[in-house]
């Protein structure tokens, strides 16, 4: 078995490739910018270079995407030529070679205005079936790349699982009010609640995609920590976010206060993993009871492989007022 991976020297192409190794999976890393776990650097909106490097796959990770950080920077037209031109390249060639199925790594930022609830209404609770609703080019085209990988299942009969990830960078939060408001880890040890994970857990659900994606055919999956929340929590959490969390882990009070550390006044959305582990048998290990216990032990709460992998950044230039631009 060989896999294609493109984006490998991303955070998650790395990750994913790291594991591949430590399983001694043949694999191809592909991607613009060169790297250690990249064996050919190139742009998927290069056919030519596309083709050479699909020749042997059995399978493709697509991983490689212009972000939401360069949304400021980069113009929709590029958005269009890699997220969805580059996508097409690599369908249409996997395809053509005989690719048994098609991975895509998708976000859950497709969601957009979804994931925003009108003052008084209940938090969102999000899963598949939640209506796409981009709010800029990053979230048009990830959706409409979501559609190809649909549209070569229907028309081609090639596999095609679709992974809509939360957050697992590493880099601090683009907004600046809330990098004002908490620490880093405090920030992301909360967003374990409803919108963070690891990114081993992610690298993970991406190989057992790999695993399944024959079998199932097509499938949209919300990769994301599981959430302790139920359906019943969703008015309370707008109102206090607090009591909730507290209800449910009733040591989190004291250890956050040892720690200095604040829980959000409200929380606006909950991403539910439910059927990425029933139909992925994906078992995320990382979520916020392994946060606390981490805390209580005085150990960091990120994986191993969130910890080699580091901080890579979006931009080779810095930026005055944060770690990237943003710009809706």
């Amino acid at each position: 078995m060989r896999i294609l991976v493109t984006g490998s020297s991303g955070h998650l192409g790395e990750a994913i490739i790291r594991i591949l190794q430590s399983r001694s999976i043949d694999h191809t890393g592909i991607d613009v910018k060169d790297g250690p776990y990249t064996s050919h650097v190139g742009s998927i909106v290069d056919r030519s270079f596309v083709d050479k490097c699909m020749q042997g796959a059995d399978f493709v990770i697509h991983t490689a995407t212009l972000h939401k950080p360069h949304v400021a920077t980069h113009s929709c037209q590029e958005f269009i030529d890699t997220n969805l031109s580059g996508t097409l390249n690599l369908l249409e060639l996997a395809k053509q070679h005989g690719v048994k199925a098609f991975i895509y790594t998708s976000t859950t930022s497709t969601f957009g205005d979804m994931l925003t609830p009108a003052k008084g209404e209940p938090a969102i609770w999000i899963t598949e079936e939640a209506k796409a609703a981009p709010k800029n080019i990053y979230g048009v085209t990830k959706t409409a790349a979501e559609d190809l990988c649909q549209l070569f299942y229907r028309n081609h009969n090639l596999p095609c699982l679709i992974l809509k990830t939360s957050r697992f960078f590493p880099e601090e939060d683009d907004n600046k009010s809330v990098r004002e408001l908490y620490q880093d880890d405090n920030l992301k040890a909360n967003e374990y609640l409803y919108r963070r994970v690891d990114i081993e857990d992610a690298a993970i659900a991406h190989l057992l995609a790999v695993e399944k994606a024959e079998k199932i055919g097509f499938g949209k999956y919300i990769i994301s920590a599981t959430s302790p929340f139920t359906e019943d929590d969703l008015h309370s959490l707008r109102q206090d976010a607090h009591g909730v969390v507290a209800w449910h882990f009733p040591d989190y009070p004291e250890i956050y206060k040892a720690k200095g550390w604040k829980m959000l006044p409200e929380i606006d959305r909950v991403y539910v993993n439910e059927k990425a582990r029933i139909e992925l048998g994906w078992k995320p290990k990382y979520d916020f009871r392994y946060v606390l216990d981490c805390l209580k032990s005085g150990k960091d709460f990120k994986s191993e492989l969130g910890k080699v992998i580091g901080s890579k950044g979006y931009h080779a230039e810095e930026f005055e007022h944060g770690p990237y631009p943003v710009s809706d």
